[in-house]
């Protein structure tokens, strides 16, 4: 988690104390931490695990998205074009590697489209997207058929998003080529392509 301001968030901890009436002994002892900790925890002079973070989160009344500094939901989806514009940002995130697989008539008998990545991949965060797409699965049939709580499932989620806060990645912009060099480049592409169906 070297990527998180550890000051930022020893302010927010601390902020979140003075307000909730603890002192740094009592947030201590709720925590099973010696006060030396929670100094270095408030001035960041250490890094707050995750596990601890959730800890602090409960006990303050906030959420671990807070405490890390990650927004959720400080953009609105106000139309289709918002979703789509999202995943068009997607195709630029270096580390990440998708796939979208269409069915529809009349070569398959559903009309179904997805985005898939391959777990497997050498881009570096496809294993956790993975992981997370199949924790989400899990989560939201959980909740569709009442077997959790609707609370259950945010704090889930608040939980997964503070995880990852700290993963940043980078986008790429695509190259425009010139048009010999996309000829070449596509020939190449085909060449390939070829040899993967025989």
């Amino acid at each position: 988690m070297d990527n998180l301001d550890h000051a930022a968030i020893g302010q927010r901890i601390k902020m979140l104390r003075k307000k909730k009436g603890l002192s740094q002994t009592e947030l201590a002892q709720m925590l099973g931490k010696s006060l030396r900790t929670v100094q270095k925890y408030e001035t960041g002079e250490i890094e707050v695990s995750i596990s601890v973070i959730n800890q602090i989160a409960e006990i303050l009344e906030t959420s671990s998205t807070y405490l890390f500094g990650y927004e959720s939901g400080t953009t609105q989806i106000k139309s289709l074009s918002d979703v789509m514009d999202f995943l068009f940002k997607l195709e630029n995130v270096a580390g990440i590697d998708f796939h979208i697989d269409v069915k529809k008539p009349p070569r398959s008998k559903e009309w179904s489209c997805s985005i898939s990545f391959d777990g497997k991949s050498a881009a570096e965060f496809n294993a956790d997207m993975c992981l997370f797409l199949e924790q989400w699965q899990q989560e939201r049939e959980d909740v569709q058929s009442f077997a959790s709580t609707l609370e259950a499932y945010k704090k889930w989620k608040d939980t997964t998003l503070a995880y990852y806060a700290a993963n940043t990645v980078e986008t790429v912009e695509p190259q425009e080529l010139d048009p010999d060099e996309r000829i070449r480049k596509r020939n190449e592409f085909l060449e390939n392509a070829y040899k993967k169906t025989e």
